[in-house]
């Protein structure tokens, strides 16, 4: 027998079950996340969550469009439009739009990832006809107010944010060389999110509104609305803000053949940094695919606090190592696996990457303890299960809503994402290790302090 009860009383009982007694078969809770959705005539898809515990609302709108839409040489559009999204709209006049939310006591953000563009805002439930008007006048009445000064000085913001993420960054560019070797030329994840300097110098006030008619309109867009709301009251304010927004045109779907490594590539980069880093990447399955599970659940295993295996080796017992991580990152064409490991003062990195390997082929040919498996489960589904608390936010409802709208197709795909963990086995596990990691290629980057590549991890000769 199944039982609905909260999300906090639910994350209070994962807690009290995270014990080593994995082999005991034990009840589960049920997570519930209604919702009512509708489309409208433009194609915006909406969702609605009724949740009346705080007098709060979150609006969350994803923009189908990520880095991977981009095309060669006008690379970072989407981001760019993270940032030009908020220096105003027909009605809404350059830095009007936080501080109106902020008089109203809301609070917002957005993100870019390689597959979407999210914005959101928090507010009083009471503010909730603002924050779906904000919203609906930079999706329908951007372009007007859209000038090549607005361009310029947003251009110019996101270049000196890849200054500060990228170029002057100790290890800033590690991921930039390790996308250009994981995908080949022409793939959409082949370049980062945040584009390349000489491509933002080379867009046009055309180029970027061109971009902006295309992926942000209704029609690729969906809109989710969780909190202190009555579902058919929402219904008639998303109508009457949003329902005259034409749609655009037909969306340009990405497809892209799973990208796919021959052999271990070994690259080394020197940098202005004091200790040697090693990155490892693999490809993996693709968000909700057969495997994803599986890698996050080993990811956990392997480098999730301070009891994980990488960590209690390398840090604690053999201190070869200041830091490591390691995870699955899903994403919607292919994910990738990773393992990032900061070495101690005069430790080389070849000493890590064996390290390293021993322990992956000590999981494919050893397998992972239940107690493990079990540990890694919970720690997965109580982070889960504490940002569902939220309404807003990043990973709150109704960003969680959006996300299983997007990758899933389905916006009630709560309870089939944590059974996915729930039925894992040791053994599903292990191989998952073995066939994605052990037996698989790599991307090896060695990141080195300048002149001292002796450091670096190189191919067995």
């Amino acid at each position: 027998m199944r039982h609905r009860v909260s999300l906090a009383v639910w994350a209070v009982l994962l807690l009290a079950v995270a014990s080593p007694l994995a082999s005991q078969e034990r009840e589960r809770a049920t997570v519930d996340l209604p919702f009512v959705a509708f489309t409208l005539p433009n194609g915006l898809r909406v969702i609605v969550h009724e949740d009346r515990s705080v007098p709060l609302v979150a609006v969350n709108i994803w923009y189908h469009v990520g880095s991977k839409d981009e095309r060669p040489g006008r690379t970072g559009f989407a981001h760019l439009f993270e940032h030009v999204m908020f220096e105003g709209s027909a009605n809404v006049p350059e830095g009007k739009f936080d501080e109106l939310l902020e008089a109203a006591g809301g609070n917002n953000n957005g993100s870019t990832s390689v597959d979407r563009t999210n914005y959101w805002e928090t507010v009083p439930s009471s503010a909730l006809e603002l924050a779906l008007w904000l919203e609906a006048d930079r999706m329908g009445w951007l372009l007007p107010a859209m000038t090549q000064e607005k361009l310029d000085g947003q251009r110019e913001v996101v270049k000196n944010e890849r200054r500060q993420s990228y170029e002057n960054r100790p290890y800033g560019l590690a991921w930039e060389r390790i996308l250009a070797e994981l995908y080949p030329s022409g793939h959409p994840y082949r370049h980062p999110t945040i584009g390349s300097m000489a491509d933002l110098d080379a867009a046009t006030l055309e180029d970027v509104k061109d971009f902006f008619r295309t992926y942000y309109a209704p029609n690729n867009a969906s809109l989710a609305i969780a909190g202190d709301v009555d579902a058919d009251s929402v219904r008639v304010l998303v109508e009457r803000y949003f329902g005259e927004i034409p749609p655009g045109p037909p969306v340009p779907r990405v497809e892209a053949p799973p990208a796919r490594l021959e052999a271990t590539r070994y690259l080394v980069m020197e940098d202005r940094v004091q200790l040697p880093r090693l990155y490892m990447a693999w490809h993996t399955p693709a968000i909700f695919k057969e495997g994803d599970a599986e890698l996050d659940v080993a990811g956990s295993i392997l480098a999730g606090g301070k009891v994980s295996r990488l960590y209690r080796k390398l840090v604690y017992e053999e201190q070869l190592a200041q830091d490591v991580s390691a995870g699955q990152d899903s994403k919607l064409l292919g994910s990738t696996f990773y393992v990032v490991v900061t070495a101690r003062p005069g430790v080389g990195l070849a000493q890590l990457e064996a390290a390293v390997r021993a322990e992956l082929a000590a999981m494919a040919t050893q397998g992972v303890e239940p107690r493990e498996l079990e540990r890694a489960k919970n720690k997965i589904e109580t982070a889960y299960v504490d940002a569902l608390q939220r309404v807003g936010g990043f990973g709150g409802k109704a960003d969680r809503l959006n996300l299983y709208l997007f990758y899933a197709g389905d916006p009630g795909y709560v309870e089939e994402d944590l059974e996915r963990y729930r039925r894992l086995t040791p053994s599903a596990v292990q191989e998952a290790v073995r066939r994605y990691l052990v037996d698989a290629p790599a991307v090896v980057l060695s990141v080195v302090p300048e002149g001292r590549q002796d450091l670096a991890a190189k191919e067995a000769s």
